[in-house]
């Protein structure tokens, strides 16, 4: 009887798998298709969204936010940006920029850019994203989002 070894992945390609995710999650976003992104989401996810509520516990309470933003955004525009990834095992993190927003009932082009970082994890051999944080910084004196702020 031979002994068969487990295949550990390797980190590099533990990045890359995540990177994968990150890119088929931004075009499913671009989509509006509220199904198919949550498909990238763990059952248990936990979210703080920039809008909203302070936190979103699991993907049902986050599968009606998505669809709350989707009907917010004609034409979505969601575009990461200068992401930084790190993976090893079952557990790998990601960080960016990210332009979102959409186009307004004028046709013109109503977007900013964001902070995302990420927690995912290996789930059943996929990797799914188990933590999402996306935010704007803010000026302390007025309270106001900085929405103008570039990379």
């Amino acid at each position: 009887m031979t002994a068969t070894l487990a295949t550990k992945e390797t980190p590099e390609s533990a990045e890359s798998g995540i990177r994968a995710l990150i890119e088929n999650w931004a075009e499913a976003v671009r989509s509006a298709d509220v199904d198919r992104i949550m498909a990238f989401y763990a059952d248990d996810v936990i979210a703080y969204d920039a809008i909203v509520q302070l936190r979103f516990v699991g993907k049902p309470a986050y599968r009606d936010h998505w669809a709350f933003c989707m009907s917010m955004c004609g034409g979505m525009i969601f575009d990461p940006g200068d992401i930084t990834v790190s993976a090893d095992g079952d557990v790998g993190f990601a960080h960016c920029l990210i332009r979102c927003g959409g186009v307004g009932p004028d046709g013109k082009e109503q977007a900013s850019w964001m902070r995302m970082s990420a927690g995912y994890r290996r789930l059943a051999g996929q990797w799914k994203i188990a933590h999402e944080h996306f935010s704007a910084p803010f000026d302390m004196e007025s309270g106001k989002a900085l929405f103008e702020l570039t990379p």
